[in-house]
């Protein structure tokens, strides 16, 4: 029941000023190059070895990069936004802190719980494919797991398939690492964004002289409307960045640097997409791409073996920076929640010595290992990108209110989003339009996910809000 009767009581907004900003508890240790390659980490893993052949069979032809840069250029759209909020809001919890203070508290436990399938989803995705890669480098050594260890029941193709066994295990690793604290975390993941890098930059040198023009024609066999249908899929390589603005209040001069980190990250991302891409199809043609390793036939076809087994080192990498990012970005975000009284207080507690939500972060990390382990990858991978797509729109939809609204107009900011008010508005747009075309089941899900949610908030946040307990006194 609502307190006093009062249905205002539901979008009661958290109050933020600049002394919020200086002592929070989680230590402040990371850079702008942090950031970036968080951002690098997170959005360019598996995808870049799988999607690129994928768009071009089905959807884009030669063309693979018009899809590329279409995405990075709608995606750039709601990163203009989130940059603005980070360096004006610089706390911990990305979208859903930035939504509590301008929507209120109902919206912002909706826009959070959707996060949070967001990113236990997008782990578990990435631990079951970086399990599929791992046990095939293994096979190059003839080392098999058990059939029952390979993969979750009712995996295509595994018929004595009970539980993933690497997916677990690796997931409980991250877990671990991330438990050890944010500054040892974010310098294992620079070292492997750094590799990861390295691997695909190998692959467009060594690639590059084996490009035949002819492969180029026709550029657009599906036509232009191919290239927005192949946008939709390639849109979701670049959503990562979303994590890197979970990180504000762990960085050293968050007003500066998470602009620079968002942005960077982004166009870091944009150009490896789209540079492999090109290579891809000048060296394949595009009707014979339509495979679960594109990069790995490219370099079959072209007799270099030995870069195609650096690749897949490379790969299993990649997916490794994806977990380190997504699992921190969810345990900040829980971390946001707690904190603000709509999850348990244990949620929030920081180890001293390390200034990390340890008992958040094991509970994250089982839940998402335990999902890699029991849920086929075809199912966990329908339900990654609703929520993020939700939030991008809310975020874009929510700058228009934080410049209308006087409460923020003193809070200090060091980015703007230019060309404002067309640029939110048309993100926002764009990020409805393609949460339309995701399937039905995929709303269905969101949807069962969701009443959980409300029956949590209902049920414990409602009555425990520190923000509506404020506003009472």
């Amino acid at each position: 029941m609502l307190n006093k009767g009062k249905f205002a009581d539901l979008f009661v907004r958290k109050e933020v000023n600049t002394d919020m900003f200086k002592k929070t508890g989680l230590e402040k240790s990371l850079t702008a190059f942090s950031l970036t390659t968080m951002g690098v980490g997170a959005i360019v893993g598996a995808g870049i070895f799988i999607t690129p052949g994928i768009i071009a069979a089905l959807y884009s032809g030669p063309g693979v990069w018009l899809s590329y840069l279409v995405a990075a250029v709608v995606c750039s759209l709601a990163a203009l936004c989130y940059s603005e909020f980070s360096s004006t809001i610089p706390l911990a919890g990305s979208a859903y802190t930035y939504i509590y203070t301008v929507f209120g508290e109902l919206i912002a436990w909706v826009l959070g719980w959707a996060l949070i399938s967001e990113y236990l989803f997008a782990v578990s995705s990435v631990a079951v494919s970086w399990s599929a890669y791992f046990q095939n480098i293994l096979a190059g050594f003839q080392i098999h797991l058990p059939a029952m260890f390979q993969a979750a029941y009712g995996t295509s193709g595994s018929p004595h398939a009970l539980f993933d066994l690497p997916a677990f295990v690796i997931t409980m690793i991250i877990a671990y690492l991330l438990v050890q604290g944010v500054r040892e975390s974010a310098r294992v993941n620079a070292i492997m964004v750094i590799l990861k890098i390295s691997v695909i930059l190998l692959f467009i040198v060594v690639a590059a002289f084996y490009v035949r023009p002819s492969n180029f024609n026709p550029i657009l066999p599906f036509g232009f409307k191919g290239v927005i249908k192949g946008a939709a899929v390639a849109f979701y390589a670049y959503i990562g960045f979303d994590a890197v603005s979970t990180a504000s209040e762990e960085v050293k001069n968050p007003k500066r640097d998470m602009p620079i980190g968002i942005v960077s990250s982004l166009i870091v991302a944009s150009i490896l997409y789209i540079s492999l891409s090109v290579v891809l199809v000048g060296v394949v043609h595009y009707t014979k791409l339509n495979v679960a390793d594109p990069v790995a036939l490219a370099l079959h076809l072209i007799h270099q073996n030995w870069v195609a087994g650096i690749v897949s080192l490379g790969a299993v990498i990649g997916m490794t920076t994806v977990l380190i990012v997504m699992s921190y970005g969810g345990t900040r975000l829980i971390f946001a929640i707690s904190r603000d009284g709509l999850l348990p207080k244990a949620l929030h507690k920081l180890n001293p010595k390390t200034h990390v939500p340890v008992i958040n972060t094991w509970i994250f990390g089982l839940i998402a290992s335990i999902f890699a382990g029991i849920i086929p990858l075809s199912k966990i991978a329908e339900l990654v990108n609703i929520g993020t797509l939700f939030a991008f729109a809310m975020v874009s939809l929510g700058v228009v209110f934080l410049r209308s609204d006087h409460k923020f107009r003193n809070l200090p900011k060091s980015f703007e989003v230019p060309f404002y008010p067309y640029i939110p508005i048309l993100s926002f747009a764009a990020c409805i339009y393609l949460m339309l075309q995701l399937a039905a089941f995929t709303w269905e899900m969101f949807g069962i996910w969701l009443v959980i949610g409300l029956v949590i908030y209902f049920g414990y946040g409602f009555s425990h809000s520190i923000a509506r307990k404020n506003e009472d006194k």
